[in-house]
Protein backbone atom coordinates (compact mmCIF):
# COMPACT_ATOMS: atom_id res chain seq x y z
CA UNK A 1 0.00 0.00 0.00
CA UNK A 2 1.78 3.45 -0.98
CA UNK A 3 -0.28 6.84 0.11
CA UNK A 4 2.18 9.29 -1.81
CA UNK A 5 1.38 13.49 -1.03
CA UNK A 6 2.36 16.04 -3.18
CA UNK A 7 1.25 19.24 -3.69
CA UNK A 8 2.77 21.35 -1.57
CA UNK A 9 4.97 24.28 -1.19
CA UNK A 10 5.24 28.11 -0.33
CA UNK A 11 2.73 30.57 -0.81
CA UNK A 12 2.35 33.77 0.90
CA UNK A 13 -0.88 34.69 3.39
CA UNK A 14 -4.23 34.55 2.13
CA UNK A 15 -3.19 32.12 -1.32
CA UNK A 16 -4.53 28.83 -2.15
CA UNK A 17 -2.79 25.28 -2.47
CA UNK A 18 -3.89 22.07 -3.77
CA UNK A 19 -2.38 18.80 -1.76
CA UNK A 20 -2.80 15.63 -3.84
CA UNK A 21 -2.84 11.96 -2.67
CA UNK A 22 -2.51 9.31 -4.57
CA UNK A 23 -3.26 6.02 -3.13
CA UNK A 24 -2.54 2.57 -4.66
CA UNK A 25 -1.83 -1.03 -3.47
CA UNK A 26 -5.50 -2.01 -2.46
CA UNK A 27 -9.08 -1.28 -2.82
CA UNK A 28 -9.83 1.85 -0.15
CA UNK A 29 -13.52 1.44 -0.68
CA UNK A 30 -14.22 0.90 2.45
CA UNK A 31 -11.64 3.81 3.97
CA UNK A 32 -11.22 6.73 5.35
CA UNK A 33 -8.98 9.04 3.94
CA UNK A 34 -7.52 11.63 6.67
CA UNK A 35 -4.73 14.57 6.20
CA UNK A 36 -2.60 15.47 9.24
CA UNK A 37 -0.03 18.01 9.95
CA UNK A 38 3.07 18.53 12.05
CA UNK A 39 4.88 21.24 13.16
CA UNK A 40 8.46 20.42 14.97
CA UNK A 41 8.38 20.47 18.02
CA UNK A 42 4.63 19.65 18.68
CA UNK A 43 2.49 16.79 18.19
CA UNK A 44 0.73 16.26 14.71
CA UNK A 45 -2.83 17.12 14.65
CA UNK A 46 -5.76 15.71 12.54
CA UNK A 47 -6.92 18.24 9.34
CA UNK A 48 -9.41 17.04 7.78
CA UNK A 49 -11.08 13.37 6.35
CA UNK A 50 -13.43 11.96 3.75
CA UNK A 51 -15.10 8.54 3.34
CA UNK A 52 -13.72 6.83 -0.01
CA UNK A 53 -17.53 7.30 -1.05
CA UNK A 54 -17.12 10.99 -0.45
CA UNK A 55 -19.54 10.81 2.70
CA UNK A 56 -19.34 12.69 5.35
CA UNK A 57 -16.35 15.31 5.18
CA UNK A 58 -15.47 16.23 8.37
CA UNK A 59 -12.61 19.44 9.27
CA UNK A 60 -10.44 20.53 12.47
CA UNK A 61 -12.34 23.70 13.69
CA UNK A 62 -9.36 26.06 12.51
CA UNK A 63 -9.74 24.86 8.63
CA UNK A 64 -13.59 24.88 8.62
CA UNK A 65 -14.38 26.76 5.75
CA UNK A 66 -10.56 27.81 3.94
CA UNK A 67 -9.93 23.70 3.41
CA UNK A 68 -12.16 21.48 1.15
CA UNK A 69 -11.39 17.63 1.12
CA UNK A 70 -12.62 15.36 -2.31
CA UNK A 71 -11.61 12.75 -3.94
CA UNK A 72 -11.43 11.06 -7.68
CA UNK A 73 -12.32 7.47 -7.14
CA UNK A 74 -11.10 6.96 -10.88
CA UNK A 75 -7.50 8.72 -10.13
CA UNK A 76 -7.72 6.88 -6.83
CA UNK A 77 -6.44 10.35 -5.44
CA UNK A 78 -7.65 12.53 -2.56
CA UNK A 79 -7.52 15.76 -2.49
CA UNK A 80 -7.19 18.90 0.45
CA UNK A 81 -7.60 22.39 -1.28
CA UNK A 82 -6.47 25.33 1.27
CA UNK A 83 -7.67 28.53 0.46
CA UNK A 84 -7.24 31.36 2.77
CA UNK A 85 -4.10 30.22 3.89
CA UNK A 86 -2.59 31.63 7.52
CA UNK A 87 1.47 31.67 8.51
CA UNK A 88 -0.28 29.33 11.20
CA UNK A 89 -1.24 26.40 8.88
CA UNK A 90 3.01 26.27 7.96
CA UNK A 91 3.51 22.75 8.49
CA UNK A 92 4.14 18.95 6.81
CA UNK A 93 1.14 17.60 5.64
CA UNK A 94 0.36 13.78 5.96
CA UNK A 95 -2.27 11.68 4.25
CA UNK A 96 -3.41 8.64 6.09
CA UNK A 97 -6.00 6.06 5.56
CA UNK A 98 -7.99 3.87 8.37
CA UNK A 99 -10.98 1.34 7.88
CA UNK A 100 -13.93 2.74 8.35
CA UNK A 101 -14.94 0.59 11.35
CA UNK A 102 -11.23 1.80 12.87
CA UNK A 103 -9.91 4.77 14.81
CA UNK A 104 -6.60 4.25 13.93
CA UNK A 105 -5.13 5.22 11.18
CA UNK A 106 -3.01 2.75 8.79
CA UNK A 107 -1.21 3.73 6.13
CA UNK A 108 0.82 6.78 6.04
CA UNK A 109 2.41 9.01 2.86
CA UNK A 110 5.40 10.47 3.21
CA UNK A 111 4.29 14.19 3.71
CA UNK A 112 4.36 17.14 2.22
CA UNK A 113 5.63 20.95 3.34
CA UNK A 114 3.87 23.73 3.21
CA UNK A 115 5.29 27.15 3.85
CA UNK A 116 2.81 30.09 4.10
CA UNK A 117 4.60 33.48 4.79
CA UNK A 118 2.92 36.71 6.52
Amino acid sequence: VQLQASGGGLVQAGGSLRLSCAASGRSFSNYVMGWFRQVPGKEREFVAAIRWSGDYPYYFDSVKGRFTISRDNAKNTVYLQMNSLKPEDTAVYYCAARYVHMSQYDYWGQGTQVTVSS
